[in-house]
């Protein structure tokens, strides 16, 4: 079964190969990787930041304008491209998923960050006026000293929580503490389930809370209902099945636990209002 779309290892873009983090200023990064524009995934947490440049990138089939400040976060998985436009400024920041393992207390401490959710309208941003001069003096000062690998996690940590106090949807910073909590964990429990379970009363089960009080949980924060997150979820692992792997219809629909590839059908085409064969031959 021939791959579509490769998964790049770190190893390979990299300037050194025995490190778990590596962090480059844009262009020198792109110079080596000029190749690199090909729709692929990565086996590592990929970072970015903006300061000069023009064009756009894709990330899970969704395209952004790219613009001085703007930052974008990569989990392990997702499909990326890009086509950028005159000269690029900026910092990257490769890490591997283990890099903070031994460091935090809490392991998941990442996804509860509200731009490692995986929804990508929380992945890409613009930094301030105020953040962004600071977040590149840190990138800057990791650039010098990614070697040191206690600083390079501790500063790598204070980035993010500056990123996220601009970042964090106002919505978030007015709720207490418990919503927040459970709307991540939904988040989270989809990740791990959705291939199995597809109703929100599943998943308000597992949160010991009611299918109200998830549904709303979902609208207010999320704007759209719980059913629906969790069929976009489907729906993307269904776009990313259908380009990088040669499956068939029938072997996506099993691995996605539908019934029959003509169910599967029906459901991709309701969502996305074309069949997966027309999507598939729309990404070739």
């Amino acid at each position: 079964m021939a791959a579509k779309v490769p998964t790049i290892a770190q190893c390979t873009v990299s300037l050194h190969h025995d490190r778990d983090i590596m962090v480059e200023d844009l262009s020198g990064y792109l110079a080596r990787n000029r190749n690199l524009v090909f729709p692929h995934r990565h086996n590592f947490y990929h970072f970015l930041l903006f300061t000069k440049g023009a064009g756009y990138h894709s990330i899970d089939f969704e395209t952004f304008q790219i613009e001085a400040g703007q930052v974008y976060f990569m989990a392990p998985g997702q499909i990326h491209s890009w086509n950028f436009e005159g000269d690029m400024e900026g910092f990257v920041v490769n890490f591997d998923p283990d890099f903070f393992k031994t460091f935090l207390l809490r392991a998941d401490y990442l996804s509860t960050l509200s731009f490692f959710s995986g929804i990508m309208r929380d992945g890409v941003f613009v930094l301030n006026d105020s953040i962004l001069p600071i977040a590149e003096q840190i990138l800057e000062n990791l650039n010098k000293e990614q070697h040191n690998k206690e600083f390079a996690r501790a500063s790598l940590l204070y980035l993010f929580q500056l990123l996220e106090l601009q970042h964090k949807p106002s919505a978030y910073a007015e709720a207490n503490v418990y919503n927040h909590l459970l709307l991540r964990n939904f988040l989270n429990l989809i990740e791990q389930h959705f291939k199995q379970l597809r109703l929100p009363k599943d998943y308000a089960e597992l949160l010991y809370i009611t299918p109200n009080h998830l549904n709303a949980l979902s609208k207010e924060f999320l704007g759209i209902p719980a059913g629906e997150v969790i069929r976009n979820r489907v729906i993307l692992e269904a776009k990313r099945l259908l380009v990088i792997k040669d499956f068939s219809i029938s072997e996506i629909a099993y691995e996605l636990n539908f019934n029959d590839n003509s169910y599967f059908t029906k459901f991709f085409k309701k969502i996305e209002g074309i069949t997966p064969e027309e999507f598939r031959k729309q990404q070739q």
